[in-house]
């Protein structure tokens, strides 16, 4: 553990200052039928070499720039040689809803985006290339994706995950997208993370789970956790004191972004 603080404080240190690009853009959603605010950050390497990416996820109320008002993606992506594709998945809790055909965000954030932003910027266009990541809502979202599109993406990372949406059935405008839980129980039960991961197997993600003491979704993250170990699947987990704040959120990204590092250098070799 020291080894790794030590190997973080000396990235933070050694980071240049950042000539990173912000793109600004509208992805078209085929399944949607309509365009997508996405920001991109780009670092100055990619115009010398194919890069991986790593996709961040909003939370409720948040949008595509909801990452970059936590803390500034440019010099992070300088740092760690990454591409930062963020989309704004309104307030859908990233699946494909089975009752709002106008909320598909699975299918964009798993599919349809990756296409897009492998056809337009320097990527890394396999799974040992991507990574997905996100924050409350987008830390469910991040491990509902990875979980079920592992061809697609091999590395994921939630902060602060709503990672069992059950005991929150009127919170956050989840039944928008699924309905009322008391009259569709078995329909939430199919849409919660911690209830997808029962098909993981050991090594078919690198997996980061970070939650703070004091956040009021530690318990379920605990529970993810403990879940996760009974099955023998290997990840990190990383509490620390803090709540749902973007504080937490800020300093968390650079460990996940340190594992993420980690596993592209891994997958490359």
């Amino acid at each position: 553990m020291k080894r790794y603080l030590f190997t973080l404080l000396c990235l933070c240190a050694s980071a240049a200052v950042s000539a990173a690009g912000i793109d600004t853009l509208k992805v078209f959603s085929p399944k949607m039928q309509r365009e997508i605010p996405t920001v991109v950050v780009t670092p100055d390497e990619a115009a010398v070499r194919r890069l991986p990416v790593v996709y961040l996820l909003h939370g409720y109320s948040g949008d595509e720039l909801a990452w970059q008002r936590i803390i500034d993606l440019r010099p992070l992506a300088e740092q760690f040689g990454v591409i930062f594709v963020c989309p704004d998945g309104e307030n859908s809790w990233y699946w494909d809803s089975p009752i709002n055909p106008s909320s598909q965000f699975e299918t964009f954030v798993s599919q349809e985006l990756p296409d897009w932003v492998d056809a337009h910027y320097p990527t890394l266009p396999s799974r040992e290339g991507r990574a997905v990541a996100g924050l409350s809502m987008g830390g469910h979202g991040a491990l509902w994706t990875a979980v079920h599109h592992k061809d697609r993406f091999g590395a994921v990372g939630s902060v602060s995950g709503g990672v069992d949406i059950r005991p929150f059935p009127d919170s956050w405008e989840m039944k928008a997208q699924l309905g009322e839980e008391r009259e569709n129980q078995a329909r939430w039960d199919a849409h919660t993370v911690i209830n997808a991961v029962d098909s993981l197997r050991d090594g078919e993600l690198a997996i980061f789970v970070d939650c703070g003491y004091d956040d009021f979704f530690y318990g379920v993250n605990v529970a993810l956790h403990e879940k996760l170990l009974r099955q023998g699947v290997g990840h990190d987990f990383l509490t620390r004191p803090g709540a749902h704040t973007g504080e937490y959120w800020g300093s968390s990204l650079p460990h996940q972004l340190l594992f993420f590092r980690s596993y592209f250098d891994r997958a490359g070799k």
